[in-house]
């Protein structure tokens, strides 16, 4: 098992970010480890206030993420479901406003992993956060830019259920994976192309390769 990291899953709407964050939590729980989730604060905001927040909101959202992540650290795993860059991310692309970057580039340095999970899921419409699969694209894009351009490593992980549990343990548990070359230093960037359906196909390669 890997020795207790701090990992943040990061990702548009509707891409099983909540899901691999339950994964890894019973994973690790079920060996005797201790792990601390830190919950969506957006996702509590919204179902307080029965709408998604203004630009003007955004910075508050930052924080309180930050803050349980912060509140939480140290003495076992620590998942976070998202990170304030998420909410930098949308408050660039939705209202213009890049201000919360430094503020959340800063803070996403007390995390080991960042995992990024692909857009191999179909959207589906749920509640008043989903912004459509066009803008999830939009938000992709520009999380992947925002990572590249700071030197900030991060992971993909696709797949359904256990296969992506299993895409994301070989990366946080490289030792006992059986994907090929994925190791202390792995990470999966197509480089080619920014498409997602490709990325997943040449995901699936691999593993069907490691199997053989």
């Amino acid at each position: 098992m890997a020795q207790p990291l701090n990992i943040a899953i990061l990702g548009a709407e509707c891409t099983g970010k909540s899901s691999l964050v339950t994964a890894l939590q019973t994973h690790w729980q079920t060996r005797g480890a201790i792990v601390h989730v830190v919950p969506e604060v957006l996702r509590q905001w919204c179902d307080q206030q029965g709408r998604t927040p203004l630009a003007q909101e955004q910075r508050a959202i930052a924080q309180a993420q930050a803050d349980l992540a912060e509140q939480a650290e140290g003495g076992g795993f620590l998942i976070a479901d998202t990170s304030p860059l998420m909410t930098a991310i949308y408050s660039d692309v939705l209202f213009q406003d890049p201000s919360l970057y430094p503020f959340a580039l800063n803070h996403h340095r007390i995390y080991h992993h960042t995992l990024v999970t692909g857009l191999d899921l179909p959207w589906q419409a749920d509640g008043i956060q989903r912004d459509g699969a066009v803008m999830r694209e939009r938000i992709d894009a520009r999380l992947r830019d925002v990572l590249r351009h700071e030197g900030t490593g991060f992971s993909m992980v696709y797949g359904l259920g256990a296969q992506r549990l299993a895409g994301a343990l070989a990366v946080l548990e490289p030792g006992a994976s059986t994907l090929p070359q994925a190791r202390s230093s792995w990470r999966w960037l197509c480089d080619k192309c920014s498409d997602a359906d490709c990325e997943h196909r040449l995901f699936s390669d691999l593993q069907a390769a490691a199997t053989r």
